[in-house]
C-alpha cells in the first residue's frame, strides 16, 4: 500500500481514472476482437471461391508456368505451395472446420483433404489445407487467419485517449475535492477572539450546505467567546466597587492585626480582578494594527525596567532587522513572562536568537520548574502548580494563559520547558516578518 496516494484527491482520482482507463481498455479490446471476427468471417466469404479460381487458372496453364503463378494468386492471409502439406496435427478447432468446408463447397470434397494445424502451441498456428489439381498434382494452401490487429495510428488513439482521461479525471476530482481543501484551510485558520475566514456558500447543493454550517458555527463560537469576554470583563468590573468600599471601611478599623489580614485578602481579591480583566482583554488583542518595531529596544526596555525596580534580570542576543507585530500585545506577552519568572525563578535572562522562518524569545528562570506532565497544563486559566508556584507569592493562575491567548494573537507559540541546568523557560516563538514585507 506504499503506492496508495495519501491524499483525498489523490485516492479519488486514482480510483476514478483506474476505472475509466480499464473500462476504455476493455471497450478498444471488444472492438479489436470484433475486427478480428469480422476479417474472418470476410476471409470465409470469400475463401472458397477465391480459391476455386486459382485451382481453375493452375489447371490451365502448363506445368511448368504453375510456380510462377503462385506469388500472384497469393493474398494477405493465405499463400499456395506446390507439393503435398507438411506431416502434423488435424486441425480439430471450428475455424478450421469452417475454412475446410467453405473450400470444398466450392471445388468439391474430392480435391480437398484433412486440414492440419502447425507450429509452437503458445503461437498462432498456422493452417495448412491438401489441395489436388486436375492432373492429381499435390497443392497445399497455407492459411494464417487474421487477429486482432493493432496499428501504430490505433496506439497513438488509445494512449491520447486516455491522456485526456486523465486530464478530465484531475480537473472534475479537484473541482470536487477543492471546497473540502478551503473548509479545512477555514477551519485551521479559527482563532480565539478572530474572524475566520468565511467561506462562498454559492455552488453544489452540498458544497453550499457545509459553507452554509460552517459559517454559521463559526458565528456561533465568535458570539459565544464573546459573550464569555463580556461576562468575565463584567463580573471584573463590578466586583472593584465593593472590593474598594470594603478596604474603606476596614481602614477605620482600631484593632490593626485582622485589620492588615483583611486588607491582604482584599489586595489579593483585587489582583485576581485586574488579572480578569486583562485575560478579557487578550480577546481584542487581533485588533491591533500590525506596525515594525525594534525587538531590540522593545526586550532592552522591559530589562531595564525590571532592573530598576531592584530585579536581577538580563538581555541576551540581538535581531538585525524590525519586525512586523502587535506591539502592545507582543509587550504584555512578554510583561508577563518576565514577571512571571523574576517572581518564582529569581533571576532572569531574555534570550533573543534566531530560527529557520522565526525569531524566539526565551525568557529563562532558576527557580525550581514545574513538572512535566503539567508544563501544558499551567498554560490554562486559573491552573496553579502547589509544588512550584506557592500560594503565598500571589500567583493568580492566570499569567501564563494571558501570555499564551496573546501568543496566538501574535500568530506565535508559546511553549514551557525544562532547563536543564534548573529552572524554567518560557519560548515564545513569532513569524519572522520584515518591516519589508
Amino acid at each position: 500500500m506504499k503506492m496508495w496516494p495519501r491524499s483525498l484527491f489523490g485516492r479519488v482520482a486514482l480510483v476514478v481514472f483506474a476505472g475509466l482507463a480499464l473500462a476504455h481498455v476493455l471497450t478498444f479490446g471488444a472492438l479489436l476482437r470484433e475486427r478480428g471476427e469480422f476479417s474472418q468471417d470476410m476471409m470465409l466469404a470469400y475463401l472458397g471461391r477465391d480459391v476455386a479460381s486459382a485451382l481453375a487458372i493452375l489447371d490451365r496453364v502448363a506445368p511448368d508456368e504453375r510456380a510462377g503463378w503462385l506469388p500472384r494468386l497469393a493474398r494477405k492471409n493465405y499463400v499456395y505451395a506446390l507439393g503435398p502439406a507438411p506431416t502434423a496435427e488435424p486441425a480439430n478447432g471450428a475455424l478450421a472446420q469452417r475454412l475446410s468446408q467453405s473450400v470444398s463447397a466450392e471445388v468439391g470434397a474430392a480435391r480437398v483433404g484433412t486440414m492440419v494445424r502447425s507450429g509452437p502451441p503458445d503461437t498462432a498456428p498456422a493452417l495448412h489445407l491438401p489441395l489436388r489439381l486436375a492432373d492429381g498434382t499435390p497443392l497445399t494452401l497455407q492459411l494464417l487467419p487474421p487477429g486482432a490487429m493493432i496499428s501504430n495510428s490505433a496506439v497513438a488513439l488509445l494512449l491520447l485517449q486516455l491522456a485526456f482521461l486523465a486530464a478530465a479525471t484531475w480537473w472534475g476530482v479537484r473541482l470536487a475535492v477543492r471546497p473540502l481543501g478551503q473548509l479545512a484551510r477555514a477551519a485551521d485558520a479559527l482563532r480565539p477572539g478572530a474572524r475566520g475566514l468565511v467561506l462562498d456558500e454559492h455552488g453544489p447543493r452540498e458544497v453550499a450546505q457545509a459553507a452554509r454550517a460552517f459559517n454559521a458555527m463559526q458565528q456561533r463560537i465568535d458570539t459565544h467567546l464573546a459573550e464569555r469576554q463580556r461576562l468575565l470583563a463584567a463580573i471584573s468590573h463590578d466586583l472593584q466597587t465593593p472590593i474598594t468600599r470594603m478596604k474603606l471601611r476596614l481602614e477605620q478599623l482600631k484593632d490593626a492585626d485582622p485589620r492588615d489580614r483583611l486588607l491582604g485578602d482584599l489586595d489579593g481579591m483585587q489582583a485576581l480582578v485586574e488579572e480578569g480583566l486583562a485575560y478579557a482583554r487578550t480577546a481584542q488583542a487581533t485588533q491591533e494594527p500590525l506596525r515594525a518595531v525594534d525587538l531590540n529596544a522593545l526586550l532592552d526596555g522591559l530589562v531595564c525596567d525590571a532592573l530598576d525596580a531592584g530585579h536581577d534580570a538580563e538581555l541576551i542576543g540581538k535581531l538585525d532587522l524590525p519586525l512586523v507585530t502587535r506591539v502592545q500585545a507582543l509587550r504584555r506577552a512578554l510583561t508577563n513572562l518576565l514577571d512571571n519568572a523574576l517572581k518564582f525563578g529569581g533571576p532572569a535572562q531574555v534570550v533573543l536568537r534566531m530560527a529557520p522562518g522565526e525569531v524566539q524569545i526565551a525568557v529563562c528562570d532558576r527557580g525550581p520548574g514545574i513538572p512535566a506532565e503539567e508544563l501544558d497544563k499551567v498554560l490554562q486559566p486559573f491552573y496553579r502548580v502547589e509544588s512550584s508556584r506557592n500560594r503565598d507569592t500571589g500567583g493568580t493562575g492566570l499569567g501564563l494563559a494571558i501570555a499564551q491567548e496573546l501568543a496566538v494573537a501574535l500568530g506565535g507559540r508559546l511553549r514551557l520547558l525544562n532547563r536543564t541546568e534548573g529552572g524554567l523557560e518560557a519560548r515564545l516563538s513569532l513569524p519572522l516578518v520584515s518591516a519589508g514585507g
